[in-house]
C-alpha cells in the first residue's frame, strides 16, 4: 500500500483538531479584577510655517516639560520635509493626556506656537505596551 505525500499532510494538519477534541477543557473560574489601567500613545505630524520649524519645536519642548502621566514625549525633525516635524507621545493613561491640554503651560505653548503652525498631518493612537523606559504592564 503506497501513502501518497498528500494523504500525510492532510493527517498531519488533522491531528491537532482530533487531539484538541480528545482533551477536556480546564476549568475556568471567574474573579472580579478591575482592569489595569492601559498606557495611551499618540504619533503625529505637525508641518510649520516655512523656515520656523526650530522655532516651533522650541516652543514645543519647552511648554511640554511636566505633564503629570507623561512616560515620553519626543520631537523628532522629519529628514524629508524641511517644516516637519513629529511628535510621539506616551501616557499612562488616555486620561492624563486629555488633562494635559488644560494645564497652563501647555495651554501657554498652544498659543505661542498657533501662528507658526502651518497645519497638521497624519496622526495615529496607539496602545503603548513596554519597552526601553517604559513600564512593563
Amino acid at each position: 500500500m503506497t501513502v501518497s505525500r498528500r494523504k500525510v499532510l492532510g493527517a498531519l494538519t488533522a491531528l491537532p483538531l482530533t487531539q484538541a477534541r480528545a482533551a477536556p477543557l480546564p476549568a475556568t473560574t471567574t474573579t472580579t479584577m478591575k482592569e489595569t489601567p492601559r498606557m495611551y500613545g499618540l504619533i503625529g505630524k505637525m508641518r510649520s510655517t516655512p523656515g520656523q520649524r526650530d522655532a516651533l519645536i522650541a516652543i514645543l519642548l519647552e511648554g511640554t516639560t511636566a505633564m503629570p502621566g507623561c512616560l515620553a514625549y519626543i520631537i523628532a525633525k522629519d529628514k524629508q520635509d524641511a517644516d516637519a516635524i513629529w511628535i510621539t507621545e506616551t501616557w499612562d493613561s488616555q486620561d492624563n493626556h486629555k488633562a494635559s491640554l488644560t494645564l497652563p503651560s501647555v495651554q501657554a505653548a498652544i498659543k505661542q506656537a498657533r501662528p507658526l503652525i502651518a497645519g497638521f498631518g497624519e496622526r495615529f493612537e496607539t496602545e503603548p505596551i513596554g519597552g526601553q523606559g517604559l513600564p512593563n504592564k
